[in-house]
């Protein structure tokens, strides 16, 4: 891993380690700015994803120190590179209620809506950010490419196998029909010698 790598998820990541940790410890001073997205996500998540929605806790504050709580085990998996991809992951997931809820009301005062797509902008910024750290294999193939490379190498030995006993089969057949053929030769001078003889006797 080189220094400008390791140094740049440190960085990134520090956000998210302080406002989860923030979150997390703090989740009173959130609940105000979550609670409209916790209003409209919660259920919606809840309807279209039954199986995963009853682990969802209905009360915003559980659900912000929840959150918090994830996003700063995020954020230090990418800052000390444990299942640093996991982690990216994990912040990335995180940051969509935060896009969500950054997203300015159209009744604002255009100063306040421009304050707001800032921030929108900022939060849009973290989660493509954290897209791209979750697919980030540090400079090593990644587990698709390998998977291929491995199929491939498979697929191009036993092609060449192939090819080797076809070679192989196609040289003891011309071994064969040489055999056939002296063998025959042979047999058709050994008939004409006996012919010979026996005309000779007659």
């Amino acid at each position: 891993m080189s220094i400008i790598r390791g140094l740049g998820r440190v960085l990134f990541s520090s956000y998210f380690i302080v406002k989860g940790s923030n979150a997390a410890l703090k989740p009173n001073d959130f609940v105000e700015e979550a609670e409209p997205v916790a209003d409209k996500l919660v259920p919606m998540l809840q309807r279209t994803l039954p199986s995963v929605g009853g682990y969802i806790p209905d009360d915003t504050r559980t659900l912000v120190r929840a959150t918090g709580a994830a996003q700063a085990a995020g954020g230090l998996a990418m800052a000390t590179g444990l299942g640093r991809r996991l982690g990216a992951s994990v912040v990335a997931t995180t940051m969509v209620p935060h896009v969500i809820a950054s997203i300015p009301d159209k009744t604002l005062p255009k100063a306040e809506r421009a304050a707001g797509r800032s921030v929108l902008l900022r939060n849009v910024s973290l989660l493509g950010a954290s897209l791209m750290a979750s697919k980030d294999t540090a400079g090593r193939p990644g587990l698709a490419w390998r998977t291929a490379n491995t199929k491939h190498r498979l697929e191009s030995s036993a092609r060449d196998q192939k090819a080797s006993l076809a070679a192989n089969q196609d040289k003891m057949s011309r071994k064969a029909r040489k055999r056939i053929a002296k063998a025959e030769k042979k047999a058709r001078k050994t008939a004409e010698k006996m012919q010979k003889k026996a005309a000779a006797r007659s």
